[in-house]
């Protein structure tokens, strides 16, 4: 990304760095995403106490899933909650992200669908209950037909 939107302007966020989870067993979960999802485990930052505070995992270049420690109180979650809802991983192959999660023996808490914008997914979730959607955005999705826009470069005087 360039750091700037389609009219020239600076453009304040250029990508999404990493999504925060708070976890009740930072170990378990940290097995949950390396072992289930096949995320690799980037780098481990200590407390001062030398406990086990944050994990990061890399999804790509410049984007992570951090998991904390220390989670001790259950929230409020689901259906028509206000705030955080659910964290999205992007695959390749569908197909063969859920049948690498059932073989790991992961929760698969769909089937693969359809979403409404023609994008493909299934449901999992982490041993915290975080709701997790695998997601590939064939040609025909919406997402994938937005990239395709937003990719495309802009002449000077602001036509295609």
């Amino acid at each position: 990304m360039n750091g700037q939107n389609a009219g020239g302007e600076f453009q304040t966020v250029a990508g999404l760095s990493h999504t925060a989870i708070r976890t009740r067993n930072i170990l378990d979960s940290v097995r949950y995403y390396t072992e289930v999802l096949g995320l690799r485990e980037a780098f481990r930052m200590y407390g001062e106490d030398g406990s086990l505070a944050t994990v990061y995992l890399f999804i790509a270049p410049g984007q992570y899933l951090e998991l904390f420690s220390g989670g001790v109180r259950e929230g409020i979650s689901g259906s028509g909650v206000v705030g955080f809802c659910n964290i999205c991983l992007m695959t390749n192959d569908v197909r063969r992200s859920f049948e690498a999660v059932r073989n790991a023996g992961g929760p698969l808490d769909s089937d693969i669908r359809r979403g409404k914008s023609r994008c493909l997914m299934f449901w999992t979730h982490d041993p915290d209950g975080t709701e997790i959607e695998i997601m590939e955005m064939p040609p025909e999705s919406l997402q994938a037909q937005a990239d395709y826009r937003f990719r495309k470069p802009v002449s000077a005087d602001g036509t295609d």
